[in-house]
C-alpha cells in the first residue's frame, strides 16, 4: 500500500503563486505516472496535469502556461508550481499515482484546498 500525502495549499489573491508537494510513502516514483486533479465544489474531479515516469507531461488546457508539474524519483515527491492564479483555480487539489500520461491511477492523496482570493 502507498500513501500520499499533499502540502503547500492555502490562501492566495489572483496573479499570486503556490507550490503544491506530494511525498509518496514508498520508492515507486520512478516507475509509475503521478499527476494531480482538483475538485471544486459542486464539480468532478479534473485532469490539473500528470507526469511519466520518463519526465512527459500533460495539462489540462485550462492551466497551460500558468502550472508546471515536475518530479524527483531520489526524494519520492511530485510539484506543482502554480503561477497567475485565478479565482476558478480554487478547489481541492489531490495528488494521484499510476495510470499512464493520459490515464489516472489507482492512488490517491488526502487532498489540498488552494483559494485564490483576494
Amino acid at each position: 500500500q502507498v500513501q500520499l500525502v499533499e502540502s503547500g495549499g492555502g490562501l492566495v489573491q489572483p496573479g499570486g503563486s503556490l507550490r503544491l508537494s506530494c511525498a509518496a510513502s514508498r520508492s515507486i516514483f520512478t516507475i509509475y505516472s503521478m499527476g494531480w486533479y482538483r475538485q471544486a465544489p459542486g464539480k468532478q474531479r479534473q485532469l490539473v496535469a500528470r507526469i511519466s515516469n520518463s519526465g512527459s507531461t500533460n495539462y489540462a488546457d485550462s492551466v497551460k502556461g500558468r502550472f508546471t508539474i515536475s518530479r524527483d524519483g531520489a526524494k519520492n515527491k511530485v510539484f506543482l508550481q502554480m503561477n497567475s492564479l485565478k479565482s476558478e483555480d480554487t478547489a481541492v487539489y489531490y495528488c494521484n499515482l499510476g495510470g499512464t500520461i493520459n490515464t489516472q491511477g489507482n492512488y490517491w492523496g488526502q487532498g489540498t484546498q488552494v483559494t485564490v482570493s483576494s
